[in-house]
């Protein structure tokens, strides 16, 4: 970055700041900015934030340790529901072991899914009254000892209650991952940021649809009637491994596997995690000292300034904003189809395809290929609109446009859940049934990396607060989609059911377009999020 002072420029202006994120300093002509402006290295980017000199600030971080951090960050976000979906496929041999109904089993995986998105609102709490790191650091030691507590549980009774542990304690870096991109980045770098980190979690979309063995509505199967392992056969990565991994050695081996893989986490977090809570409102002599990263990683140095009560406060706060509630079921009615989609699929590969579970793992390439290209031409796509936007509209940056490139996205995705239907209840080529699940995953992940800028753009000073009504969203629309998918499409077929929800998914971009029409207003007219004790700080 470097200091920006030619005479010819305007300054900034602070009416701009609950709507822009950057600004071309080239195209702001008139009166002179203020001296030492930073900009980022084009020379052209005002930064926004604005950056102290303080070496300590996290934006002030060099490329390799922020990204060390958000490397670390993406892991551990990967690691839940990889380990839900992996133990999914072990229902039946459990099932056996301890001479439980498979359903029985099952409601650990239900309980899991449930908790680590719940416990969000406690993950953003604690992290703003301790700190970022000291939270990461002990839920994942929690973790560490849970999950080998139920790879070698002697019982259902146990491995249950290991379950929920994991469950609310797991969560931690999907919750709240949006506190820790938005402390280290300027705004301009976010949405590469997001689309990294959103990549590694929403890998796995067809989770919640893997909460236990669905009964199965008769008209689906060739047989009179049945009752599918359902988790046996929805899933990406996870069951995909465990599917093998059962296939040739013990159930066991599945949570041997996931616990060494939290070992690997913890260790990750250890080497690379810092503190990243910095608050810029405090003047520099007022900043808490930086001494050890060890003593800041385990709380011992402490960072967080809310009080508890505070803290707990500051996600409903959030909930109170509308742009923020609109994005939330915005996102409630696109996420409940990928469920959906997923829960028909798994069942009807088997029904109609007579797929065993090997050849349904092999199956779910097609969405793990649209999962990672979203992720890589993310990377370069949604900047491509940022700039586009920009140019277009005289070097301001506005929170809004954030929202323009779910319009290509969302045709795709609504066309695809179409399609789905008519493949499966015409029985068309599975090939191409594949390709068409990752494309609405394809689509998925870019509209999820751009509601996620959006409200991070919006609101920064609740960067953490957003993301848990955006993963409050997603829970939700799973969770209904999940329990109402199979008997819907028993009743009206899937090529009725899916269309109705290709309908539901272009309907909700009506929510997308009210909120480029009315959301800079809105937002003036509710104000920024205001947490208890700012005014102290400031003071």
């Amino acid at each position: 970055m470097k200091a920006y002072t030619s005479p010819s420029r305007r300054s900034v202006d602070e009416k701009h700041a609950i709507d822009s994120s950057t600004v071309d300093a080239n195209q702001l002509e008139g009166n002179t900015h203020p001296e030492g402006l930073k900009l980022a290295r084009d020379g052209r980017t005002v930064l926004v934030p604005q950056p102290t000199d303080d070496p300590s600030d996290p934006l002030n971080w060099s490329w390799r340790k922020k990204h060390s951090v958000l490397l670390a960050l993406a892991i551990v976000s990967f690691i839940p529901d990889f380990g839900t979906a992996m133990g999914s496929v072990t229902q039946i041999p459990q099932a056996k072991q301890w001479h439980k109904p498979v359903n029985t089993i099952a409601e650990s995986i239900a309980i899991n899914t449930m908790l680590s998105g719940v416990s969000g609102i406690v993950v953003v709490a604690l992290s703003s009254f301790f700190g970022r790191a000291p939270v990461m650091f002990w839920m994942r030691l929690i973790v560490l000892g849970a999950v080998f507590w139920y790879a070698f549980a002697p019982n259902y009774g146990q491995f249950y209650s290991a379950r929920i542990l994991v469950g609310f304690f797991v969560g931690v870096g999907q919750s709240g991952g949006l506190m820790w991109i938005e402390d280290m980045f300027f705004r301009h770098e976010l949405p590469r940021k997001i689309n990294l980190w959103s990549g590694f979690i929403i890998v796995r979309p067809a989770l919640l649809a893997a909460l236990g063995h669905l009964p199965v509505p008769s008209c689906l199967l060739d047989e009179p009637s049945a009752n599918l392992p359902v988790a046996q056969v929805s899933p990406y990565f996870g069951p995909w491994m465990a599917n093998f991994v059962v296939w040739r050695e013990s159930w066991r081996w599945v949570y041997y596997i996931y616990a060494i893989m939290n070992v690997v986490a913890f260790f990750v977090v250890c080497a690379f995690i810092d503190e990243t809570c910095y608050d810029r409102r405090l003047p520099r002599d007022r900043q808490p000292a930086w001494r050890s990263r060890l003593l800041r990683l385990t709380g011992l140095e402490r960072h967080g300034r809310e009080s508890l009560l505070e803290a707990l406060t500051r996600p409903f706060i959030a909930g109170t904003k509308l742009p923020v509630l609109i994005i939330t079921v915005y996102y409630f009615l696109n996420f409940a189809w990928v469920i959906g989609v997923n829960t028909s699929t798994s069942v009807l590969l088997k029904a109609k395809y007579h797929f065993n579970g090997k050849q349904t793992a092999l199956f779910y390439f097609g969405p793990i290929v649209g999962s990672i290209l979203s992720t890589i031409l993310g990377h370069w796509v949604h900047d491509l609109f940022g700039r586009l936007y920009v140019r277009i509209h005289g070097g301001v940056f506005a929170s809004e446009a954030r929202l323009w490139i779910i319009y290509v996205a969302s045709p795709f995705i609504g066309m695809a859940i179409m399609l789905i239907g008519y493949a499966l209840q015409r029985h068309w080529n599975v090939y191409g049934l594949s390709i068409l699940l990752g494309i609405q995953i394809f689509g998925i992940n870019i509209i999820s990396t751009a509601v996620n800028a959006y409200l991070l753009d919006a609101y920064p000073e609740g960067s953490g607060e957003v993301d848990v009504w955006i993963v409050l969203g997603r829970t939700l629309g799973g969770m209904l989609s999940t329990y109402e998918q199979l008997p819907w499409v028993a009743r009206d077929g899937t090529a009725k059911v899916f269309s109705i929800q290709a309908g539901i998914t272009w309907a909700s971009l009506v929510l997308v377009i009210f909120l480029q029409i009315w959301g800079r207003r809105i937002r003036e007219w509710q104000g920024p999020m205001k947490f208890p004790g700012t005014e102290r700080k400031r003071a």
